[in-house]
């Protein structure tokens, strides 16, 4: 699974990828503000060709699925809408019963007046726009509108738009074991779990652009030895129904940043009141 770095840059060994990337972070956190530097400027001539073949990533993704309208026609957008039904179900479920839970118990008060509200002012803008980074704005005027600590809301809100993206692992989670199934591949409790943790933190590294979640399925059907190619079908699958599944995946991941932001500092403004 860890495999020689060169190698697994080769050979597209994604979980060799994110080990090696970890552990090279850490080794080079004590590197001189001269190493960190280049490292850093090398970063960013990587980040600028990977956003260009982002922006071209539709056209190869339509070549993809190109073949598969060939042969079965529009009868296979009637299997889609299931897998579309799938990621909404499991994000209201997240927005509407475990966040919720989550605050209660931050909080011990009723969570739905605030989840509620952040899914309307927050949620919503972020479904139109498709992008957590873009509607930074906007949570942060709505932290400022709930009267929360400005010093906890101007770190956290930029933070949780780049690192908090419960609607990406959903994403992940269910496309890769959509895959899974459509393979005919056995998939054990265990195994499951551990496709989750991962889909959790590989969606971490997803950029909060639209559809930016979708190019980290290749990482996790890496699991399960899905070549390659098959994975980014998975990903032209995610394309063709993206336009309500990364709605939403944004609108659950930016409106989570205010309602856990909340959260927190209604605690620690009842313990400083006790």
């Amino acid at each position: 699974m860890v495999d020689n770095p060169v190698n697994a840059l080769m050979s597209a060994n994604y979980i060799g990828i994110l080990a090696w990337g970890i552990g090279l972070g850490l080794a080079l956190h004590h590197a001189s503000a001269t190493t960190k530097a280049v490292f850093e400027d090398l970063s960013h001539g990587v980040s600028t060709i990977v956003r260009f073949i982002i922006r071209l990533a539709p056209f190869g993704i339509f070549g993809l699925v190109a073949s598969t309208f060939a042969t079965t026609g529009f009868e296979a957008l009637f299997g889609y809408a299931n897998l579309l039904f799938v990621l909404l179900s499991a994000m209201a479920i997240i927005a509407l019963v475990i966040n919720p839970a989550i605050v209660y118990c931050k909080t011990k008060q009723n969570p739905y007046p605030l989840v509620l509200q952040c899914l309307r002012e927050s949620g919503v803008t972020a479904f139109f726009t498709r992008s957590s980074a873009a509607n930074i704005p906007v949570n942060m005027a709505l932290c400022e509108k709930l009267d929360l600590d400005e010093d906890t809301y101007s770190v956290s809100i930029p933070l949780g738009a780049t690192i908090n993206m419960g609607g990406a692992a959903i994403t992940i989670t269910v496309l890769t074991l959509a895959a899974v199934h459509t393979l005919g591949i056995q998939v054990d409790f265990l195994t499951a779990v551990l496709l989750s943790v991962v889909a959790a933190v590989s969606a971490c590294g997803a950029s909060g652009v639209a559809g930016g979640s979708l190019l980290l399925i290749p990482l996790a059907c890496s699991l399960f030895g899905i070549p390659n190619e098959v994975a980014m079908q998975v990903v032209g699958v995610g394309f063709i129904i993206g336009v309500i599944q990364d709605s939403a995946e944004t609108a659950l991941n930016s409106s989570t940043d205010v309602v856990f932001t909340a959260a927190v500092c209604r605690s620690e403004h009842a313990k400083e009141l006790a």
